[in-house]
C-alpha cells in the first residue's frame, strides 16, 4: 500500500461559514456607523449578531441629520439593539477611538 492518502473534498459550505464567523469575530469590539431606514445614523462597538441580521452595539450614540443637512449633536444611547429589518447600511467607524467590553487574553 502507498502512503499517500485520500482526502474528502471540504463542503463549500462549511468552508464560507467558517470565513463568515472568522469575519465577525474580527469585527468584535470595533466601532460600527449603521444608518437606518429612518434616517438616524448610531455609532456604537459591535458586540453581537444573530441570524435575523439584528445588531447589538454597546457604548451607542445617536446622530440625527437637521433640515439644513448638518449633524446634530449626538444623544447617548447606551447598550442598543438594531432590528436587522431597520439597517441600511454598516461600515466600519473609524473616526472615533474604540472601547473594549471584555477582557482579551
Amino acid at each position: 500500500m502507498s502512503d499517500s492518502t485520500v482526502k474528502p473534498i471540504e463542503d463549500p459550505k462549511a468552508v464560507t461559514e467558517l470565513d463568515g464567523k472568522a469575519k465577525l469575530r474580527k469585527w468584535l469590539n470595533m466601532n460600527f456607523r449603521i444608518e437606518m431606514t429612518d434616517g438616524r445614523i448610531l455609532i456604537g462597538v459591535f458586540l453581537c449578531t444573530d441570524r435575523d441580521a439584528n445588531v447589538i452595539l454597546g457604548a451607542c450614540s445617536e446622530y440625527l441629520k437637521s433640515v439644513d443637512g448638518e449633524t446634530e449633536e449626538p444623544r447617548v444611547l447606551g447598550l442598543v439593539m438594531v432590528p436587522g429589518r431597520h439597517i441600511v447600511s454598516i461600515q466600519i467607524d473609524d473616526t472615533t477611538p474604540s472601547q473594549k467590553y471584555y477582557f482579551d487574553e
